[in-house]
Formats: structure tokens, C-alpha cells, sequence
């Protein structure tokens, strides 16, 4: 039995506190910290029958986050907190010799960077202090990763090729909104994409690339754009056999029209800009005038699917197969009080989060997900509401 503390009091932040209530073989006790108290209070009052203590924290200041640390005394620190915050959480679990998990990457707040190398630079650190970090247990990145190592350990001698494919087929009615972080997710979709082909990047302009791809469960085809994400940075790196990876997504037509207008008019830039003799960042002031994506949970409707086609070689031939989940936005809402997105992304930091409280997973330094055992983590997973499909082909499909 473990405590944990849970920073961060957004969407993942309920569905992660909601998900560890229910795994009680594991946790024994919680404790949910943000910058606003009153985000965390409005949480555990949805939970009637377990006891969550909340406490405010800047997660930006190490010294707090060390003191909440000590004071509270987990075996875990949980983010889910912003990923500009990544680096100054680990130097607190560092301090205070306690495991860390995040579900993104770290990225500075002056420059839309996703890239592992900060966070991978803190290996030794926490090796040497006998500590476990473990990087990017949401879905994509994170059950992304697991896939494709599920995939290099059961179906295929080599993978050569990944494609991981993200579609929103919910609709939340509303004309302009995010289904996450405003500012996180218009920072990554509007990011230089970059796709790695013959042990390179190859860089392109964001969104450029269209296909149409053809959804399971009664989706249907959707068209998706090519863009970056973490992921794939450290898939390529642990599966070096692979020659191609791209990362896709799906986009409405109304939310692209909105998004070309915004960047136009520079409503997405990042850097400050002064108006009436203050300093401000114009995508932070977009952020706060879009609605709450928390709000959106009772207005949206329609399925997430999320899975990785890995491509390569079995037994001397090709095949294919593709690893995916369907989540459905109400039965998210109606069991956590947050639609499907939030859901995909806290429903494995729970997970991850077991793994290394019960000992399937841990080990002192900075890991990916992909460098574990799949197996036992898609079995829980499954249990705590997100299971694994699979579908196998004889031969390679390409996008169209």
C-alpha cells in the first residue's frame, strides 16, 4: 500500500485522482496539490468515499514543492502538472528521494521544444540517488510507446515502420475550443513538424502532410495531418531498426480555419508583447478567453481512437499490425467527471504509477515506457477501463 501525490488539478488531474480511488490494493492514500487549493477541494469533493488531502503548491519553486514533499512523505510524485514545470518537480524529487512520473516531456516556456534530451540528462542523477523517473505516462506519449513495444515482443522480428494515429471523432458543439491545455495543444499542433525516414529528421511545415485513414468501431475514414510528437524521439532511439516513424492527427475543418485565422492575426505567438504599458504573451491571453476544456465534458460526444500500424518483418515476410484503443467521451464523463481526452491521458499515469509502486516496474534512473515489460501494463490498464485491440495483417497497408 502506497501514497502518492497527485500535482495538478486540471482534466488528468480528476481522472487521476478518481483512477487511483479505485485501484485500493494499491494506494492508501492521496493527496492533490496545485497552484489554486480550490481546484484541488472541488475534486475531492466529488469523491465520497475516500479521503484525498489537497495543498497548494507553485510547482515552479523547488523549495515548496521539496517542503509539500517531505511534508506529505509519498512514495511517488504523480505530475500532471504543466510540462514547462517537468525539470523543477524532478530536482524536488531529487532533494527529497522520491520517484517521479509525468505523462509529456518536458519543453521550455520560451520556445514550443518537445524533446527528451533535459529530462534523459537527469539519468545518472537519479540513478545514483536510487530513485526512479519515468517519462511520459499518458497515451501519446506513453500507451503509444507500450504498443509498439508490445508489438516488437509478440508480432513482428523487426519493426521498420510506425505510424501512430490519434483521432478526436468526439464534437463538443462548441465553434473554437481544445480538448486539452489551450496553450499546450495550439504550442504542439502549430510546432515545425518532423518525421524521422532513414536515420534522420526530415522537417516540413506543420500540418502540410494529409491522408485519410479509415477508423475502426464505426468511426470511419477521417482525414489526418502529419505533425511532431515526443514519442517518436525516443521509439527511434530504442527501436533502432526503425526506418520510418511518423505521428498523425485528426483536425476538423472548423478547427483548422480557426487555427490558419489565430496564427494570422498572431494570436498563437509565444514570445511577449507589450499592450496598455504590460507585458503579454498573446497565446496565454488566447488561453484565457477560449472555453475551459473541463467545461467541456458534458457537451462532448463520440469516441477517441488511439493505437500505433506498426510495419516490419515476420518469419522472413511482411506484416503489419495495428495496436489501438477506442474510449467513448460520456462513459469517460459518466465515470470521471472528464471526457475521453483527460481520460486517455490519466487513465495510464494510474497505471504507469502502479507499475512502479508494486515493483512490475521500477529501477533507478530515467526511463521511457517502451524499455518495460508491455504485458503486465496493458493487462491493468485494461482493468482500470482502456483495453488494447489488435489487428493483424499478411501484408503492409498504406495510408491514402
Amino acid at each position: 500500500m502506497s501514497k502518492v501525490l497527485i500535482i495538478g488539478a486540471g482534466g488528468v488531474g480528476r481522472v487521476v485522482v478518481h483512477k487511483c480511488v479505485q485501484a485500493k490494493d494499491v494506494f492508501s492514500a492521496i493527496t492533490l496539490a496545485s497552484r489554486t487549493k480550490a481546484k484541488c477541494d472541488a475534486i475531492a469533493a466529488e469523491i465520497a468515499h475516500f479521503p484525498i488531502a489537497t495543498a497548494q503548491v507553485d510547482a515552479d519553486n523547488i523549495v515548496e514543492t521539496a517542503a509539500l514533499i517531505r511534508r506529505e512523505k509519498p512514495n511517488l510524485v504523480l505530475n500532471v502538472a504543466l510540462p514547462y514545470q517537468d525539470l523543477a518537480i524532478m530536482e524536488a524529487c531529487l532533494e527529497t528521494g522520491v520517484d517521479y512520473l509525468d505523462t509529456a516531456n518536458y519543453e521550455p516556456r520560451d520556445t514550443a521544444k518537445f524533446e527528451y534530451h533535459w529530462q534523459w540528462n537527469y539519468q545518472d542523477r537519479f540513478r545514483d540517488a536510487g530513485i526512479m523517473a519515468l517519462l511520459g505516462s499518458g497515451f501519446d506519449p506513453g500507451v503509444t510507446n507500450v504498443y509498439t513495444a508490445l508489438a516488437a515482443k509478440k508480432y513482428l522480428d523487426v519493426i521498420e515502420e510506425i505510424d501512430i494515429i490519434d483521432a478526436n471523432a468526439g464534437s463538443h458543439g462548441q465553434p473554437f475550443a481544445t480538448n486539452f491545455n489551450p496553450e499546450i495543444n495550439i504550442r504542439e499542433v502549430t510546432a515545425l513538424c518532423r518525421h524521422w525516414q532513414d536515420g534522420r529528421w526530415i522537417e516540413t511545415p506543420a500540418l502540410a502532410t494529409k491522408r485519410s485513414f479509415d477508423f475502426p468501431d464505426g468511426i470511419g475514414p477521417m482525414n489526418i495531418y502529419r505533425m511532431y510528437h515526443e514519442e517518436m524521439e525516443s521509439l527511434v532511439k530504442h527501436f533502432p531498426s526503425i526506418r520510418k516513424a511518423q505521428f498523425w492527427m485528426t483536425f476538423s475543418d472548423n478547427y483548422l480555419k480557426h487555427l490558419e485565422v489565430l496564427q494570422n492575426v498572431g494570436m498563437t505567438r509565444i514570445d511577449e508583447v507589450e499592450f496598455q504599458g504590460q507585458k503579454i504573451v498573446p497565446l496565454q491571453f488566447l488561453k484565457a478567453v477560449l472555453p475551459d476544456p473541463g467545461s467541456l465534458g458534458p457537451l462532448t460526444k463520440g469516441k477517441t481512437c488511439i493505437g500505433v500500424v506498426a510495419k516490419g518483418i515476420r518469419g522472413g515476410r511482411k506484416k503489419q499490425v495495428y495496436i489501438y484503443n477506442i474510449c467513448d467521451h460520456q462513459v469517460a464523463f459518466k465515470e470521471t467527471n472528464s471526457q475521453a481526452i483527460s481520460y486517455t491521458t490519466g487513465v495510464p499515469a494510474v497505471t504507469g504509477a502502479i507499475m512502479m509502486l508494486t515493483g512490475a516496474w521500477h529501477k533507478p534512473g530515467v526511463w521511457n515506457m517502451e524499455q518495460f515489460d508491455p504485458e503486465p501494463f496493458l493487462e491493468r490498464l485494461a482493468v482500470l477501463g482502456l483495453p488494447t485491440q489488435i489487428r493483424e495483417d499478411d501484408q503492409w497497408l498504406q495510408l491514402t
